[in-house]
């Protein structure tokens, strides 16, 4: 394979929909090109694209997959990416990294709510967008209809470059608007045969071309004074036209294809060819301090790694982006994230699950390389002297958690290992050890990313898991004043323990002015503070621990044990074992012994009095409210609102955004456990959703109830 030049390269991701056809697309252009010498099927398990276990076995892109096809003297680098929502994550890093986004619509359905969420991370990252209707030949295609909600949705930028005459079984022909020539196919698809456009189809056409010629014509002056003067372009304006329109997003072109039978194909593999923006036309991406990086092969080296995988018998496969510069095997480079010194061995172009060696990959170029010694997936590898970083991918939040133990203890090592080796294949999957709920938790999309992550465990690395709901993380705090004391006091043979703490809680908020007084039961307790210390607490919240002694009492050289048995009592919240937050505690009074008293004696005495104080002081709990948004079809509103109302959540708007209604809601995160099983269930798949953490709330007092029994049950139960 040729070393190809910058200005010979583009990159371009194939997204869209679960089922709009990427995977089947991907195979028929690299059989078009003769990379492969027949086409694979989904169903057959034998794609370039679908090589992995674990997407043979659920029938689903799980992975992105790059590749890429010579045509036309150009290399076209293609990431096919999952299509379902739960791995949206492919598709945010394959639109990062590449230049262009060819978006497929299922002929079946028109544009759903995944094309909606891909098409907003088009808009978001400024990517240039090609619209492709697939399965033209399904029977339930209907292109006009089509067209029609994706001008509503798109506006009037959604220009046809082709139509099928018709769509059904009898598909094999389509009118190209651009070149003004009827293409059509043999039943086994492949070259097409090239016409003049028959005499009852040239209106429709001359109309259609006319309006591509306009559209294409807006974004140069020149080519829009030529367009006034003679209301036309050539094949070569037009061209320029349209890959300036796709550059500032100003015109989004729609092909045709159906994929499965090859019908298409080629002719889509022109235009990217010809048309689409090559890497250098692009806007320039900045490093992490800001400056710009040009694709220059003879600038600085420096390869961003955007994707691993891991590869039975191989091991780690490094996918990277020549970010500038060139590299060659045998470069001698460094880690800017990691601080190690890498050596590059053989250099590939990526082709799925095969790998050609190439000599050398200039700017712009993708490509992947094996077995690298410390290189993970966000790290830039530099050449001598240079120091540049990329962090330029943002991945959602996620919507799914589970706790994840493994069901033999001593396997939970592994367990750790294996989690973070496939965190470096999918960072949207996340990695919790929480210490305040005592769990490993793994975050993830939906209950089909987490499903197949399981599998993998199960399958791939021979661990055997459970996966339970994760607890919630509750917090606790005070509604009133409340006063408590405590005597610690313990004999054993010579020295003893001996403690006595007397302290006060109240609710605390910020801004408020330290205590003067107190009253309780009639009596007046005057403050005459000693010293104050405010901590912002790692859980959120505030605790403000105060020093009223007076008289020697206690020595000031035991507080530091006081504030750490109340801290300690904070951490392990009285009611429920939840953090505890937002409260002003105290200490007035005690007593010490010249002999037995100790730092560990007050730090016992200040927890037990701290937490006889909490619980007379109106003890709350409270519970984490998110922000949720639903993207939902109209027909499955009435049934998505019902579902919301039974999950204690707030609905607090409403609104229409690109054919699809979007609903605001107030959530907590307990009734969030399950959402995205049931809105699959309630909508066939075609909703989704995204949370992020609002507030803390007050619990409903039966749930508070309910809370503290359980956790009461829970102590008795490790007592015994």
């Amino acid at each position: 394979m040729r070393v190809y030049q910058t200005n010979e390269i583009k990159n371009i991701a194939l997204v869209g929909s679960a089922g709009s056809g990427k995977t089947t697309l991907a195979e028929s252009m690299l059989f078009e090109a003769g990379v492969i010498k027949r086409r694979g099927s989904v169903e057959a398990k034998n794609t370039v694209s679908d090589y992995f276990p674990v997407e043979q076995e659920y029938g689903y892109s799980v992975f992105p997959t790059v590749f890429h096809v010579e045509w036309n003297n150009k290399k076209l680098n293609i990431i096919d990416c999952p299509g379902s929502d739960d791995f949206v994550g492919g598709a945010i890093t394959a639109l990062n990294v590449t230049d262009e986004a060819v978006i497929l619509i299922n002929g079946q359905y028109g544009p759903e709510v995944g094309t909606q969420n891909i098409f907003r991370y088009t808009e978001k990252l400024k990517k240039p967008v090609i619209f492709l209707v697939n399965q033209l030949d399904s029977d339930k295609c209907d292109f006009d209809n089509i067209f029609s909600t994706m001008q509503e949705i798109y506006g009037s930028k959604c220009v046809l470059v082709q139509y099928p005459i018709e769509t059904g079984s009898g598909f094999n022909s389509l009118i190209d608007v651009l070149l003004m020539k009827k293409y059509s196919w043999k039943p086994e698809g492949g070259e097409p045969i090239i016409e003049d456009i028959p005499a009852d189809q040239m209106p429709k056409a001359m109309e259609l071309h006319k309006a591509l010629v306009e559209a294409a014509a807006e974004n140069d002056e020149g080519l829009m004074e030529k367009f006034f003067e003679e209301e036309t372009l050539t094949e070569d304006e037009l061209r320029t036209g349209i890959r300036k329109g796709l550059v500032t997003r100003s015109i989004f072109p729609v092909f045709c294809v159906c994929a499965g039978k090859s019908m298409g194909v080629r002719r889509l593999m022109e235009f990217l060819g010809n048309v689409v923006p090559f890497v250098d036309e692009m806007p320039k991406v900045h490093n992490t301090r800001g400056e710009e990086v040009a694709p220059d092969s003879n600038g600085p080296e420096s390869l961003y790694f955007f994707k691993t995988g891991m590869e039975p018998h191989i091991g780690e496969v490094s996918y990277f982006k020549v970010m500038s510069g060139c590299v060659k095997s045998g470069d001698d480079l460094t880690n800017s994230d990691r601080g190690s010194k890498e050596r590059m061995g053989q250099l590939y172009a990526c082709a799925g699950a095969n790998r050609i060696p190439v000599e050398q990959l200039n700017a712009g170029d993708l490509g992947c390389a094996v077995k690298l010694k410390d290189v993970k997936t966000g790290n830039t590898l530099n050449g001598k002297g240079i120091d540049q970083r990329f962090d330029f991918i943002k991945y959602p939040n996620s919507k799914y958690s589970r706790a994840v133990e493994a069901k033999n203890s001593q396997d939970t090592e592994k367990l750790m290992a294996a989690l973070l080796k496939m965190r470096q294949e999918d960072p949207t999957w996340v990695v919790e050890q929480s210490k305040e709920l005592k769990q490993t938790i793994v975050h993830g999309q939906g209950e089909f990313h987490l499903r197949t992550l399981k599998w993998r465990l199960e399958n791939n690395e021979k661990l055997q898991v459970v996966f339970k709901e994760p607890k919630i993380p509750y917090r606790e705090t005070i509604t009133k004043q409340a006063k408590a004391e405590y005597r610690h006091k313990k004999q054993s043979g010579g020295a003893g323990q001996f403690g006595e703490v007397h302290l006060i809680v109240e609710p605390y908020a910020e801004g408020m002015p330290d205590p003067t007084n107190y009253k309780f039961n009639g009596q007046e307790f005057k403050m005459n503070i000693k010293g104050r210390e405010e901590r912002d607490l790692s859980w959120g919240g505030k605790l403000v621990f105060i020093n009223s002694v007076v008289g020697g009492a206690i020595d000031a050289r035991f507080m530091p044990a006081i504030l750490k048995g109340v801290m300690d009592c904070m951490e392990h919240g009285p009611l429920t074992g939840s953090y505890a937050r937002d409260v002003r505690v105290v200490v007035y009074d005690g007593k010490m012994h010249p002999v037995d008293s100790n730092e560990l004696s007050f730090m016992l005495a200040a927890r037990h009095a701290f937490a006889d104080a909490f619980r007379n002081a109106g003890p709350k709990i409270l519970e984490p409210i998110y922000d949720l948004e639903v993207f939902v079809p109209a027909d499955f509103m009435g049934d998505v609102m019902s579902d919301l109302q039974g999950r204690r959540a707030l609905i607090v708007g409403m609104d229409t955004e690109a054919g699809y209604q979007k609903l605001q809601a107030k959530i907590p995160l307990k009734e969030l456990s399950n959402y995205s099983i049931s809105l699959s269930s309630l909508t066939g798949g075609r909703a989704s959703f995204t949370t992020k953490f609002a507030s803390y709330e007050l619990v409903p007092t039966e749930l508070q109830t309910s809370l503290i029994s359980e956790h009461a049950a829970e102590l008795a139960e490790e007592e015994e």
